[in-house]
């Protein structure tokens, strides 16, 4: 008989009751420290005193009315966000899944309305993940993520991660934007080198092509800027931002240029209740902790010190652990281990993590982790890899 909950999780036998920081406390009491965060979602641990403050005094006012109103705390986020990025405009979703047809709708639009409307074909590429919904599992294309859903929406150009010459060839007179993570996350915390996202900009802007990036768990802050691409010195078309932006409450945004976004009026796209009162009063407050350069001197410098502790586990169990990758506090082991083995080796030494594609064992840490416990967490894999080394 199918359970109450519909079975689409492969769900680890632990309860969750309570979160501090960056510690989960199970239902039997037991501490877990949480090197998953949610999936790069409670960028700064849970129940951090700015996001529940905020969150408790908006409750007390006003929970939902709609955009068929003006929300102040709305347009507060929308003018924080585009006075930190390349932005002119912002849309506000609940998820990064729903930021994904928003961004695929806006580049479509586009052309469109510029008189080019034969211009729909978005290029991705192999390992990505843009969510699962008909055009997140479409962008994708992996046979995992589609089996099953067709037909599937049309439109999608699938390359091999990192071949400029199959990128380059792939750009015909349909093409509209290419859609690309700058760190992959489910597809292995592969970075995109600088020079290829530099490359990527001059590519579309030779071809007349926006340039969408999904910043929705590589963004943030999670790499030690407020987003990924900042590294590079571009700037996107469009991006889809999620995860960290709400800090554990549901939000997620599109985030724009003008040029990208004008032919967006009235009508062509909407959400009930995106960028509500709630979710956007969490918004601000995780916008005034994490959008300050100290916070994010921060962040690279609890990432360098974790990098180095977790290249020290490498040269320790070079059976178990093949090398690190990612960026920030984005990282991952690459994994000898089958890395499902990893993750249950890790849950008895009561540390969470997160598998991902390559046999990858990704590390997801709240942004505001301290260096002791950066060192537990270091103790407690050092532990893990060594039950599965004695096997």
């Amino acid at each position: 008989m199918i359970p109450s909950v519909l079975p689409t999780y492969n769900r680890a036998p632990l309860s969750f009751v309570k979160g501090e920081g960056a510690w989960l406390i199970e239902a039997d009491g037991r501490r877990f420290l949480d090197l998953g965060a949610g999936i790069a979602v409670n960028a700064l641990g849970h129940a951090h005193p700015a996001l529940v403050a905020a969150l408790t005094a908006q409750a007390g006012q006003l929970w939902h009315t709609s955009n068929l109103y003006q929300i102040p705390a709305q347009q507060e986020l929308a003018d924080r966000l585009t006075a930190a990025t390349f932005a002119d405009t912002v849309f506000f979703t609940n998820s990064g899944t729903e930021a994904c047809e928003l961004a695929v709708k806006m580049a479509r639009r586009h052309f469109h309305d510029a008189g080019q409307p034969e211009r729909t074909e978005i290029i991705a590429f192999n390992g990505s993940f843009h969510g699962r919904s008909s055009a997140g599992i479409a962008a994708a294309g992996s046979d995992k993520m589609t089996h099953g859903f067709g037909p599937l929406l049309p439109g999608f150009t699938h390359l091999p991660w990192g071949d400029h010459d199959a990128l380059t060839a792939a750009i015909t007179d349909s093409t509209g934007a290419i859609l690309i993570e700058p760190v992959q996350g489910e597809g292995g915390i592969r970075p995109l080198p600088d020079q290829c996202l530099k490359g990527l900009r001059d590519l579309c802007d030779t071809h007349g092509i926006l340039l969408i990036l999904d910043e929705v768990q590589c963004g943030m802050g999670r790499t030690g800027r407020l987003f990924a691409h900042e590294w590079a010195g571009v700037e996107p078309d469009i991006m889809m931002v999620a995860k960290g932006i709400g800090g554990g409450f549901p939000l997620g945004a599109v985030l724009a240029t003008e040029h990208a976004a004008s032919a967006m009026i009235a009508g062509t796209h909407g959400s009930t209740y995106g960028g509500n009162p709630l979710a956007c009063a969490v918004g601000n407050a995780v916008m005034q902790e994490i959008a300050t350069e100290d916070f994010l001197q921060g962040v690279r410098a609890r990432s360098g010190y974790m990098r180095q502790r977790l290249e020290a586990l490498v040269a320790a169990h070079p059976d178990v652990f093949e090398g690190v990758r990612g960026a920030g506090l984005m990282l991952g082991f690459k994994c000898k281990a089958p890395n499902t083995d990893v993750l249950n080796a890790c849950y008895a030494q009561l540390l969470c993590t997160v598998p991902a594609a390559d046999n990858v064992l990704r590390l997801l840490p709240p942004l505001n982790i301290t260096e002791a416990e950066i060192a537990e967490a270091a103790a407690r894999l050092d532990a893990a890899a060594a039950s599965l080394s004695s096997c």
